[in-house]
């Protein structure tokens, strides 16, 4: 079954009825006019740094200037550092690289493999990789979300483009699907201005349809700076806005699990 056909069964099968039950599916869909984009976010790994930086290159060389001619931009690639993350415990910088690709309609979501494979420039420059024989794979697996954004940050975003800046990944599992939704309005109903206000605007704000963890909502936020991290939090926790938010009851143990990741641009990278 081809990448197409497989997520238009996901979609049909899983996805509706899950973003249904969480509300992450729009009242009026982004076909239709609302202007809520669609996001994969995919996680490469690899069986080791050299690949990694192989790949990077494919990224930044090939495959990005291929996604945007079939209309999906801007789009993000991050790898994340140890040192950076030092709650994840790693002993060294993870084999990894993150992907965003932001598309303005689910029809772009499924035509994307069939125009890349229709995109010459792209098969001729990327055959290293993309013809790769089955003993010297570039990279060993893919993991991929994908997210409807949420309605109060329909578009993705490219707020900052220090060269310090490091983006904050961060996905909130919930432990019913009405406690997702509940979570959701929470967001609506004021905490995206309140990430801009505490100088970490938001990348992106998307309900999960389709991934692990469901349900599930994730998003990403940018600060020039990782010294200015703690300074950001703690002027969003002290923000009357989120005050009186959390002091909502309804909003209460609307989030059982956090998931942070800090990451930075790699090559490519277009926020």
């Amino acid at each position: 079954m081809r990448r197409r056909d497989f997520l238009a069964a996901s979609v049909a099968t899983v996805g509706i009825g899950a973003a249904a039950r969480a509300g992450f599916a729009a009242v009026e869909s982004p076909d239709q006019g609302s202007g809520r984009q669609f996001f994969e976010l995919r996680t490469y790994h690899f069986a080791s740094p050299e690949k990694q930086k192989a790949f990077e290159q494919f990224l930044a060389e090939a495959a990005v200037p291929a996604f945007n001619r079939a209309g999906v931009q801007p789009v993000g690639v991050w790898k994340l550092q140890a040192q950076d993350n030092p709650a994840m415990k790693f002993s060294q910088d993870p084999a990894q690289l993150w992907m965003l690709l932001p598309h303005n309609s689910m029809e772009s979501v499924l035509a994307l493999e069939d125009k890349l494979a229709a995109d010459e420039v792209f098969q001729n420059a990327g055959q290293s990789v993309l013809r790769a024989p089955k003993n010297d794979p570039p990279y060993m697996r893919y993991d991929s979300t994908l997210l409807l954004a949420m309605e109060g940050a329909p578009k993705v975003n490219a707020p900052s483009k220090s060269e310090s800046r490091v983006f904050e990944l961060r996905t909130y599992e919930s432990h019913t699907a009405e406690r997702a939704r509940n979570k959701l309005a929470m967001f609506n109903a004021g905490e995206f201005s309140i990430f801009g206000k505490a100088g970490m605007p938001g990348v992106f704000f998307g309900g999960a349809i389709v991934g692990s963890g469901l349900p599930q909502l994730t998003y990403m936020i940018v600060t020039d700076d990782m010294k200015n991290v703690k300074q950001g939090w703690s002027a969003f926790f002290n923000d009357p806005e989120w005050k009186k938010l959390t002091a909502n009851a309804g909003y209460k143990d609307n989030v059982s699990k956090v998931i942070s990741r800090f990451l930075r641009p790699a090559g490519g990278s277009q926020i």
